[in-house]
């Protein structure tokens, strides 16, 4: 069974060593999540502590899926900080362990901070995945919208040029009137 919970800021630095070595393992498994490797553990550790102060401040989220008491999955949600953006955010970093992939876990992430953005009041989510993925594959299933992609845009953790889908997922619409409000 898993279990998908929400991190506070310490909660976050607690998990930091376990949340590496998942990001370690998902880069060493070919994921396009941000990092080349080989990465390192310890550089992996400190970049995940220092997401802390920005989850601590309510910029960034952050959940974990845990299966049988360890960090099968995670996923993090990025809130716009700009006044005319704030009905959105971008889904970041959706890792799931490669021996836990094919039983929901990735689809029960997605699901959490989508119903969590909608309770906040966010209507549109974004996010960027390589081209022809498996992360690409699962949010299509989800739902959501293809709205293009940019060749070569980011390195895989090889270093090889690799395109990337852009996506995104209304949440809710606006209101009667409020759409084009300020045109």
């Amino acid at each position: 069974m898993t279990e998908i919970v929400p991190v506070s800021g310490p909660e976050l630095v607690t998990y930091a060593d376990e949340l590496a070595a998942l990001l370690v393992e998902a880069v060493e498994g070919g994921a396009s999540v941000g990092f080349l490797a080989p990465l390192d553990r310890a550089d992996a550790a400190v970049w995940w502590r220092e997401r802390a102060a920005a989850v601590e401040a309510g910029s960034h989220q952050v959940w974990i899926a845990r299966d049988d008491e360890r960090v099968a999955g995670t996923v993090g949600l990025v809130k716009a900080p700009l006044p005319n953006a704030r009905h959105r955010a971008e889904v970041a970093k959706l890792i799931v362990r490669p021996s836990a992939r094919g039983r929901g876990v990735g689809r029960a992430l997605l699901t959490a901070v989508e119903e969590w953005a909608a309770e906040e009041g966010l209507t549109l989510l974004v996010l960027d995945t390589e081209t022809d993925s498996l992360a690409e594959r699962l949010y299509t299933a989800a739902g959501w919208t293809a709205c293009g992609s940019i060749p070569r845009y980011a390195a895989d953790p090889s270093g090889a040029l690799r395109g990337t889908t852009l996506f995104y997922k209304e949440l809710g619409h606006p209101a009667a009137g409020e759409e084009g409000a300020s045109q």
